[in-house]
């Protein structure tokens, strides 16, 4: 008998999880951004903002990280563009036409 209890033990452990899962809240960008700010001013304790708004302070901790990551990667794609080879046909274009509009004309 203690088998089928702890079956259905086992059982109910992982329907809990589960549903602790799908109801777990997701934060949007501009949700975590809001709220990473409000923490910056220094008024209002880490622990009485994440009380607040119903996160853990080690969440709390790590969206900063996330969105210096974040701001790193989209650096990154931006010096990646820059010297894509459509770029420097461009700018050897450019640099021709300047050639022919800085050449006086004789009249």
């Amino acid at each position: 008998m203690n088998k089928k209890s702890g079956t259905s033990k086992d059982a109910a452990d992982k329907l809990v999880r589960g549903i602790k899962r799908k109801t777990r809240k997701h934060y949007s960008a501009e949700e975590k951004i809001r709220i990473v700010l409000a923490g910056l001013p220094g008024e209002e304790s880490i622990a009485a903002l994440c009380r607040r708004e119903g996160i853990a302070e080690s969440l709390y901790y790590s969206w900063p990280k996330d969105l210096e990551a974040t701001k790193n990667r989209l650096a990154g794609d931006t010096a990646r563009q820059a010297t894509s080879p459509k770029v420097k046909d461009l700018r050897s274009e450019s640099a021709a036409l300047k050639e022919v509009v800085e050449v006086p004309l004789d009249l």
